[in-house]
């Protein structure tokens, strides 16, 4: 290989590496919005598995999948970006096991076989550098391997309580359904306490808050309807529109207030994030929001 190309795969290394760590920074730390390779990598799982189920419960597979999907891209980026920094300096730049000799036709594969062995932190093999430059790129690549594997760890580590706490808020809404709410004297049909309005909101805003800082957990989809909060929500805006009626209590009417506020922030955010240009009431953003998790709603009595 000619030193100007040489100079070229190893730059074009460098920037895959580069652009990989971008992508696993972003896709544990950004907040906003946007179209990253993983975004659209996770979004594309779930749109497939959409397609093909006949059953709404082959959805269930759609998170851990592209979660799953999205590291093992993580990996695959750093494997071959490493290999194409590494390829030029095949076979000189490397020393060779009793036995092994070079084979200057598979340099590539060569190549790729050092940098999974150095990710994976499985020492060098029968192959190991021997230019000084090279003695650092594979103990880089090396702790770049352990901190792939801590960043996956903490990753699925946020999102299990991330899905504990949305369903949780969904059994809440599911148990206020089925039982329903016995009125104060005095008071219309449909209304909660305001300590009850309080506590729902506080617990909607930390799942929209968790919704927005891990995106990946809106693809978690959930089969029983107790625990789908595409399927309760409906009702919890029921809820907040019967406590804001004028003829409510002022405490019951203020939080209830709030309630509905605390909704319309969580379907905002929903077809922002997730349904593209999707535009119209917080109702329809709501139904949307159900018929993308293929679940059939409960019936929601009027507002």
């Amino acid at each position: 290989m000619s030193a100007p190309a040489s100079a070229l795969v190893t730059f074009a290394g460098v920037v895959v590496v580069a652009v990989a760590l971008l992508h696993v920074f972003a896709t544990l730390f950004a907040r906003a919005g946007g179209r990253s390779p993983s975004r659209v990598l996770i979004r594309g799982t779930w749109v497939l598995l959409r397609r093909l189920s006949s059953s709404p419960r082959l959805l269930s597979l759609a998170g851990p999948v592209a979660f799953l999907g999205v590291v093992f891209a993580w990996i695959a980026a750093l494997v071959v970006g490493c290999a194409l920094i590494y390829w030029p300096e095949i076979p000189d730049g490397f020393v060779y096991a009793a036995g092994v000799s070079p084979d200057r036709a598979s340099a590539l594969a060569e190549a790729l076989y050092v940098s999974l062995v150095a990710l994976g932190t499985l020492g060098y093999g029968e192959i190991a550098p021997a230019d000084g430059w090279i003695k650092l790129v594979a103990p880089l690549e090396a702790l770049l391997g352990l901190g792939l594997v801590a960043a996956t760890v903490s990753w699925l580590l946020s999102v299990s309580p991330v899905l504990s706490r949305r369903r949780a808020l969904a059994y809440e809404i599911s148990l206020l359904h089925g039982q329903g709410s016995e009125p104060s004297p005095g008071e219309p049909a449909g209304l909660l306490p305001a300590g009850v309005y309080a506590e729902l909101t506080s617990r909607l805003v930390a799942v929209e808050r968790d919704l927005v800082a891990f995106p990946v957990s809106y693809y978690f989809h959930d089969d029983d309807r107790r625990f789908a909060l595409p399927a309760t929500i409906g009702y919890l805006l029921d809820l907040a529109e019967a406590g804001a009626r004028p003829d409510a209590p002022e405490p019951v009417r203020l939080h209830a207030v709030i309630l509905r506020r605390a909704i319309d922030d969580f379907a905002a955010s929903v077809a922002e994030r997730f349904h593209g240009e999707l535009r119209g009431s917080t109702r329809e953003v709501l139904g949307a929001y159900a018929r993308d998790h293929a679940v059939v709603p409960s019936p929601w009595p009027a507002g």
